[in-house]
């Protein structure tokens, strides 16, 4: 696979909670781009995978499969982590919709489904991690507990051996230098690859208004309100090949293993 880089985080409009993307539009920016490969990886449902796999498959980029899941803590009940978890091959298709299931029927708090952390020791084959910012790992790093962030990197990796990925997102949210350096540090300790991402939402920088329009719609306020959440910035568009590379001249490994990450991912439907 020949490119400059794979977005590997990407939300479309059936994650009705963050998203503006179409599939076709995505399918079609993706082409324009050149990228040869895309990710889809809607907030704890799979609604679109047959859709995108059919479209990507038609105009000749390859479809990966995965979602966003949130991740129980035990500790503290009203405050999940998020795994993004993407689909190597069928295996990991079915269990990827089995911890989806079971979220939504035995895992559901509010307009919220979280997955019990041991639910992933059954249904993890054929499954790919990404542990970002909101990771559990990254809310350990951001809080200063390096001990216990270390201690929940080695249970992932018992998890995933081979298949977990530290993601590094610069998109001026806060936190996120923090977050990288630290979790850089991190992976050199566990030998730990780290990927790039732009946890997108949008396809183009100007579409960030009608996002926030369509977040405050779902969150019952008004673009105005001055206390309502800022958790996304204008900056998680579907950036260009060159400027993620550009983004991460720093890290290449980075922008190499999501290029590597995708050639890993060979989901097909029949």
């Amino acid at each position: 696979m020949s490119a400059g880089f794979v977005h590997l985080h990407v939300h479309s409009e059936y994650s009705l909670v963050d998203s503006t993307i179409r599939i076709d539009e995505l399918v079609a920016a993706c082409g324009a781009a050149g990228m040869p490969a895309v990710a889809l990886t809607d907030q704890s449902n799979r609604f679109a995978a047959i859709k995108f796999y059919q479209a990507a498959e038609s105009a000749g980029i390859k479809p990966i499969i995965g979602c966003d899941i949130w991740v129980t803590d035990p500790a503290d009940l009203d405050k999940p982590t998020r795994l993004t978890l993407l689909c190597q091959n069928l295996d990991g298709y079915r269990n990827l919709s089995r911890l989806i299931s079971r979220a939504w029927s035995d895992g559901r708090r509010g307009d919220h489904a979280a997955v019990h952390p041991d639910w992933l020791l059954d249904w993890n084959e054929g499954l790919i991690a990404l542990a970002g910012r909101d990771s559990e790992i990254g809310r350990y790093l951001l809080s200063g507990n390096d001990e216990l962030a270390h201690a929940s990197a080695s249970a992932l990796l018992r998890l995933f051996p081979d298949c977990l990925y530290m993601e590094l997102v610069r998109s001026e949210r806060s936190d996120e230098e923090t977050f990288i350096t630290a979790a850089i540090a991190l992976a050199g300790v566990q030998e730990i690859p780290v990927v790039a991402s732009n946890d997108v939402r949008f396809l183009e920088r100007d579409d960030f208004e009608a996002h926030e329009a369509r977040v405050c719609i779902r969150q019952g306020r008004v673009l105005a309100d001055p206390r309502r959440p800022r958790d996304y910035s204008p900056e998680q568009s579907l950036k260009s090949p060159q400027a993620m590379v550009d983004l991460f001249i720093d890290v290449p490994s980075a922008v190499e293993n999501a290029i590597e990450l995708a050639r890993l991912c060979n989901l097909e439907f029949k």
